[in-house]
């Protein structure tokens, strides 16, 4: 079925613009028609959302050059009870003018909308959510951990009031329909009717008056929830009890409906328990930020509230404090646990022009540095915002559960009726009480909200458990698609190798000079360059101790290499061109320098006074953990495919060193092809992911199904790619992977699992073979176990079949050292 759906475009500003979007829009497969109005600047679409989504056509007009004006709100939603209700509320959001799309989250009872606020604002928003018959509270999106917990207490204070009182008043009932089953003496009391209805009737209007209330709510606005079932079923035997009881001989059932209430309440009540279990991700985050920052303000120390830190602001951070923002370090030195961004347990060293990240944990010395980037705009506040409209999105698995919850409860009652019918009229012929039996066994047997939660607690619980080793995972469509991968494309370039050169080699070509002493000359020679490489050399040098003079003469020869003066000896340090060009031998070191090359190095040849005096090599090399991570995708039945820029030898010696089939490197690709490579494989069939930096590579890594970036929370990959990966190392690839599977596995057994319990329960209740009392106890229980089953996945280690890895990005902070600065 078809959908229509209006928004405002900024930029157009002639009929060839809108022409243009026009054009565009029905191109796209899903899009049935699509109209401009360059007038009120304004397109309508009419599309097939099993095809397309909103999305999708938002991105096509942004890619084209134009701008969408649209805001995104979060509610707070209250009175929902199962997966009827979400769906419920997300189609009334979703078909209010002015709102593009809208996702309502059960497990974290808020929904998402994103909305054009030239036709609808909050409030207005609220007040359609309130016409459907719930409670909608605005707030920002940050999460309030203090609030939330707060709020979960009251809610299991209530709950718990209202099991007890009705647990005190049925167990007299339960105690007498044992005492029936097993023929026990019990006084007389207990048996008497009018004991029993004034026992009942507080459970069914007290403790069962929210079942009422959401019943009521649902129908009033032409739909049907959990609740509906829970008050027919329970109805129909308490009403039908105190006819018996009052009106018309027969037998009394009010133990049914209280019981059933009194477990439905406690199964809401662990299930609280076990939601709020949930969301330990974001709370453990939350609890990385500091509360304070002592910052230097008209020449005077001062204590202020992190929220009051300004860009340019000077800090002063001292031993075992929290590093309140992210920023420059100006003054002194330290070493800093980063562990919470990237899971590595050794500390940092930090001085002057070094950068530091909020929330991190200043272990020994004291600094003072600028701050740069202060609230929503610092990293770990990045973070949390991705983790959180993470654990809000739906995976496209949901679809199938939001799809049947919607005909779920009208379905049930409908079955329940035929039921109460075929037992009263053909089964057991006339008797009533039978057939209401079966009739209210089929009503509590059924339960949609295991269906509702199925997705949404895999999803927050895989998201979180990601979140603590790292992986940042921008929502459940992405942690979907990873566990379908077939093809990995790497980028060679700070992805499988360091990103930066460094010396690797230095080779003697003449007897009176050794390594040191060669490469002293080099070294003090490129002082005087800006190259990489030399840069490189000189780093190298200097960490083996070696003391650099300046050189004299020196001289930069563009496409050759560098020549001077250093001690009196004349150097030349090039390629080969360099050297051959000046009319130098370099036979004795032709072998090495091939030899190098082939390594995927560069060698620079060097003469001394006009005589080849040997050879110092740079390479950008391997990452220790590369190759180990692509063993890991291997063996997972995954394609890796290397893409880089260098030339063809370069690029098959790291392919060598990191296990890549040689046909599997693309090499001597521009940064702007890449995607295009990308392109191609998903052409073949191919479920494609793609690995960068984030900078260069972000249209491949848009272009890809799950574009994966390597940085450290800090740089534009977070903006780039679907999937962040805090660790600057591949194994996270792989442990995002498992990861996705791992939550795919558990969605899988919980939605296996709420359905098997409908198929099966739903015709063994209208079958006569189960008592209401224990089809109560089974739905109360559906949800807490599909609940608990998601939360199984917190014990999941992505990164546990690597060696000697860190086993999570919170266990390694030291609980002592997390002060409140």
């Amino acid at each position: 079925m078809s959908q229509k759906i209006s928004f405002k475009v900024q930029g157009m500003e002639c009929a060839s613009c809108a022409a243009k979007i026009e054009r565009q829009l029905k191109k796209t497969d899903g899009v049935l028609d699509a109209a401009v109005n360059l007038a009120v600047s304004k397109v309508t679409v009419d599309y097939d959302p099993d095809r397309v989504g909103v999305d999708k056509l938002l991105k096509i007009v942004v890619d084209l050059g134009y701008q969408v004006p649209t805001r995104r709100v979060d509610l707070k939603i209250s009175g929902m009870s199962c997966a009827a209700c979400a769906t419920r509320v997300e189609k009334t959001l979703s078909g209010r003018a002015g709102v593009l799309r809208a996702n309502v989250n059960l497990a974290l009872e808020r929904a998402t909308v994103e909305y054009d606020p030239t036709r609808v604002d909050v409030e207005e928003l609220k007040q359609t959510v309130a016409d459907a018959g719930y409670r909608a509270e605005s707030g920002d999106r940050r999460f309030d951990a203090d609030e939330e917990k707060l709020a979960r207490e009251r809610e299991a204070r209530r709950q718990t009031n209202l099991f007890i009182l009705s647990a005190a008043l049925s167990i007299p009932l339960l105690a007498m329909m044992f005492a029936e089953l097993f023929n026990i003496q019990l006084p007389a009391l207990v048996h008497n009717k009018v004991f029993q209805f004034a026992l009942a009737t507080p459970v069914q209007f007290i403790a069962g008056f929210q079942f009422y209330r959401g019943a009521y709510k649902s129908l009033r606005h032409g739909s049907a929830n959990m609740d509906v079932l829970i008050a027919m079923g329970t109805s129909a035997a308490y009403f039908y009890s105190v006819a018996t009881t009052f009106f018309i001989p027969g037998h009394v059932y009010y133990e049914t409906g209280a019981i059933i209430i009194t477990l439905i309440i406690l199964g809401r009540l662990l299930e609280s328990i076990a939601k709020g279990r949930t969301s330990e991700a974001i709370k453990k985050l939350m609890g990385l930020q500091a509360r304070t920052a002592r910052v230097f303000r008209e020449g005077r120390e001062m204590d202020i509230p992190v929220e009051e830190v300004r860009v340019d602001d000077l800090v002063l951070v001292r031993p075992g404090e929290k590093v309140p923002v992210d920023g420059i370090i100006e003054d002194g030195f330290s070493t800093i646990d980063e562990s919470m961004l990237t899971g590595e347990s050794i500390p940092v060293d930090k001085r002057a022009g070094d950068e530091v990240i909020g929330g991190t944990i200043n272990k020994h010395g004291s600094f003072k540095f600028k701050a740069t980037k202060v609230g929503a705009d610092t990293a770990l506040s990045q973070i949390i915002k991705i983790v959180e409209e993470a654990q809000g999105s739906k995976a496209p698995i949901q679809r199938m559960a939001d799809i049947i919850s919607a005909y779920f409860v009208p379905t049930v009652v409908g079955i329940a009726i035929t039921a109460f019918l075929a037992w009263y009229f053909i089964a057991d012929t006339g008797n009533f009480s039978r057939a209401l039996i079966n009739f209210t066994a089929v009503l509590v047997i059924a339960c949609p909200c295991a269906l509702g939660l199925a997705t949404p607690t895999s999803i927050m619980v895989g998201t979180g458990r990601g979140a603590e080793n790292g992986i940042l995972i921008k929502g459940g469509e992405h942690l979907e698609k990873a566990h379908a991968l077939k093809s990995i494309v790497l980028d060679k370039t700070g992805t499988i190798t360091r990103g930066e050169p460094s010396l690797t080699d230095v080779f003697i070509a003449v007897p009176d000079m050794d390594q040191r002493e060669l490469l002293g000359l080099v070294a003090a020679l490129e002082k005087g360059s800006e190259h990489p490489l030399g840069e490189a050399i000189v780093k190298g040098a200097r960490e083996k101790d070696i003391a650099l003079v300046d050189p004299q003469g020196f001289e930069a020869i563009p496409g050759h290499g560098v020549s001077g003066q250093v001690e009196g000896k004349q150097l030349l340090v090039g390629n080969r061109r360099l050297l051959t060009s000046r009319n130098i031998d370099i036979s004795t070191i032709q072998d090495t320098v091939e030899k190098l090359e082939s390594e995927g190095k560069t060698a620079m040849l060097v003469a001394v006074n006009n005589q080849a005096a040997g050879v110092v090599a740079v390479a950008d090399t391997v990452k220790d953990t590369s190759a180990e991570a692509i063993r890991a995708l291997r063996e997972m039945g995954i394609e890796t495919i290397m893409i880089t820029g260098d030339n063809r030898r370069t690029a098959e010696a790291i392919a060598r060193q990191v296990g890549i089939a040689l046909p599997n490197v693309l090499a001597e690709v521009l940064p702007q092809d890449k995607a295009r490579e990308v392109s191609k494989l998903k052409e073949q069939g191919r479920v494609v992911g793609m690995v960068g930096d984030g900078i260069n590579d972000a249209p491949a890594l848009a272009t890809a199904d799950v574009g994966f970036a390597i940085g450290t929370g800090t740089d534009v990959a977070m903006e780039a790619a679907d999937i962040t990966l805090m660790r600057g190392d591949l194994r996270g690839v792989a442990a995002s992977i498992k990861l996705s599977r791992a939550t795919m596995r558990n969605i899988k057994q919980n939605l296996f699992w709420a359905l098997i319990y409908n198929t099966l329960g739903l015709p063994v209740a209208a079958l006569g073979f189960l008592s209401p009392v224990l089809a109560g106890a089974a739905m109360a229980f559906s949800s807490v176990s599909v609940v608990t089953n998601a939360l199984r996945l917190k014990r999941f280690d992505p990164y546990r079949d690597f060696r000697g890895q860190e086993r999570t990005a919170f266990d390694l902070i030291p609980a002592p050292a997390r002060k409140t600065k």
